[in-house]
């Protein structure tokens, strides 16, 4: 599995034998089943993850109510709320499939890259690419009505509509499974052309 590590990291930078060997034989790649739970409320978040392969989602729950924060896919980072500070967690983490995913605590990072400077510049380019993800989703979802937000979601990350239960995607958009079902139905027949009404 870390072979799925050195190849991806090929992709931004030269993997010296030295480095290609280290990465072999460390343990920051591992699997995780379907359905595994990495972090839970009220627990200490110590790890970060960069995802390799597979799907983890993000979510809380508020009066006995799942809602869904995020869903992070192959290439995304996972960097819990709170991460490597003695505080709780305020939400969950589980892999929603069979995931592949780099595991590290800020201070075996710091390790690394004390030891592999060369890896800095792609841990940058990655902590850049997340952080504008982040404030780009929060400024459409605070503005974008949820039928604006599954638009979105159809033209900007349309694998997640194949790969995530319907009643989780209602729950990122902030409505009920029926609410999304309505939705779907205007976008999908074309005799109806609805206007963008639906703040459910």
């Amino acid at each position: 599995m870390n072979s799925d590590l050195i190849s991806y990291l090929s992709r931004y930078m030269p993997i010296t034998d030295e480095l290609a060997d280290v990465l072999t034989r460390s343990s920051f790649v591992r699997t995780y089943p379907k359905g595994a739970v990495l972090l839970r409320e009220g627990d200490l978040a110590t790890k970060g993850y960069f995802i390799l392969k597979g799907c983890i989602r993000s979510y809380i729950l508020k009066n006995g109510e799942d809602k869904t924060i995020e869903f992070f896919i192959e290439e995304e980072s996972v960097l819990p709320i709170g991460l490597g500070k003695d505080v709780p967690s305020s939400h969950f983490l589980e892999c929603l499939e069979d995931t592949v995913a780099v595991v590290s605590s800020p201070e075996q990072e710091a390790r690394a890259l004390a030891e592999f400077p060369q890896l800095k510049a792609v841990c940058l380019a990655m902590s850049e690419i997340m952080a504008e993800k982040l404030q780009e989703n929060l400024a459409r979802y605070r503005t974008s009505t949820p039928e604006e937000r599954y638009r979105d979601l159809m033209e900007r990350r349309p694998d997640l509509l194949q790969r995530i239960p319907q009643y989780q995607i209602a729950s990122y958009l902030g409505v009920k499974p029926e609410s999304l079902s309505r939705i779907r139905k205007r976008l999908f027949n074309p005799a109806r052309n609805a206007p963008i009404a639906d703040r459910s």
